[in-house]
Parts: C-alpha cells; structure tokens; sequence
C-alpha cells in the first residue's frame, strides 16, 4: 500500500476521526482494487462499483493537504492505476461535477462539438486560423487549438521558454522528434497531450500517463481537464482560455 502511507501518516497526525475512518474504508477498497488490476485485463464493471463505493474517501486522500504538488500525480497512480485509462478518469470528472447524472460524459461531449465548430467560424471570421485545406483530422484540430489563445486571450503570458501558447497543452511530434526526449526537455510539468504518427499521448511531466486514437486529438482537451480534477493539479492562469 505504498501509495496510500503518505496520506495515512498525514491523517493520522491531523487527529481527525472522520478522516482515520475514511482511510480505513479507502485502504479495504483499495486492497480488493489492487488484487483486480494483478489481472491482465481488470474487470471494468468490477473497478468502476469500487471506484463509486469509495469516491468520497478517496477524494480525501487526493485532496488533503498531505501530498506535495509536483509528487501528487505519481502518488495518486500509483496508488490508482485506473486513472491511467481514459474511461475511469472520465468517469471520475462525473463523479466530482455531476455525480447524479449518469450521461453527463457523453453530454458534455456534445456541447465540445458544438463549441468546437463555432471556434472553427468564428476563428476563420476572426482570421486567427486559416480554412482547412485538409481532411486530416490532427491538423484540423490543432489549427483550432492554436487559435484559442488569440481568440480569448490571457492577461498572463506564458514561459519564455515555452514558446506558443498551446504547447502547454499539447505537440505534435515532428519526424525527428521522439516523445521521451520531447517529455525530458519540456520546461513545464503540467499534463500536456503529445501527438504522434500512431497515436495520442497523456502525459505529466514526463511520465507517459495514458494513449488514445489520434482520431480522437480533436477532444484531447477534455481528457487533459478530466486529469486536472482527477489529479486536482492546478491550471495555470495562462491556460485558462482553453477551458
């Protein structure tokens, strides 16, 4: 149970009863979780029952002020390999903004499509990006990516270092670019999708975290905001144009 000792020493010297029973209960689920992910393919319906049973405890254990910013997203993955697959980190935004409605991943899906053809128009009518010469999807996307800072703009600027604004959030790899050696020289830590010939990437500093289709690069975006409440990373002020 290495990934929950930090949070067990920090509960115990709070002196808080409710918070000692909320770790009780965490460490049980977490126990019968670990032993479901010693199997090559973990029952997904199985995770997800125990994801919900212990929401509340497990959000103490993210939430409390024990873990240290920068060692947070290694701590709560270790201790939750789960959240390295996109359906249970989506799952968790749910849990956390609308824990009642059972369709709000797939309604919030929706209104980001409507969002995302609106910004194409009104990045067109604005000149921030050009009309799409293409029908490859990750250009398509990024071009629209690109825009957002100089559609709604952010009073703080960003690193120096960093260049444009979207390489916060996201890159496309170049030929002779390889993501470990893109992760190491990022000067961020900040979970950042990185795009490739052959697929999407999640990563946080430079752990690689989680994969998806490149197909799906177009809502990259709410799988990085779903990692920051999953994680509860901060968002710099700079980014908050993209969400």
């Amino acid at each position: 149970m290495d990934g929950l000792d930090d949070i067990a020493i920090g509960t115990l010297r709070a002196g808080s009863v409710d918070l000692l029973d909320s770790q009780r209960t965490q460490a049980r689920h977490y126990k019968t979780l670990q032993i479901l992910y010693k199997s090559k393919k973990p029952n997904k319906a199985a995770v997800t029952h125990l994801l919900n049973l212990e929401f509340e405890s497990r959000r103490r254990f993210i939430t409390y002020d024990v873990l240290k910013e920068q060692d947070r997203p290694t701590k709560i993955l270790e201790a939750y390999p789960c959240f390295r697959e996109m359906d249970h980190v989506l799952d968790e935004l749910r849990r956390i903004i609308q824990p009642t409605n059972s369709q709000y991943i797939s309604e919030m899906k929706d209104r980001w499509e409507i969002f995302y053809s609106k910004v194409q128009f009104y990045g067109i009518m604005k000149k921030a990006m050009k009309p799409p010469k293409t029908l490859n999807g990750v250009e398509h996307a990024a071009a629209v990516f690109r825009a957002l800072p100089l559609l709604f703009p952010s009073s703080t600027m960003p690193p120096r270092k960093l260049g444009a604004n979207s390489e916060a959030l996201f890159h496309v790899l170049t030929t002779s670019e390889d993501p470990d050696g893109f992760l190491h020289q990022r000067p961020l830590s900040c979970p950042v999708v990185v795009v490739s010939e052959d697929n999407c990437m999640i990563a946080i500093g430079s752990t690689p975290v989680a994969t998806f289709d490149s197909e799906r690069f177009h809502e990259g975006l709410l799988y990085l905001m779903a990692y920051y409440y999953a994680l509860h990373l901060v968002l710099p002020h700079v980014y908050w144009c993209y969400f």
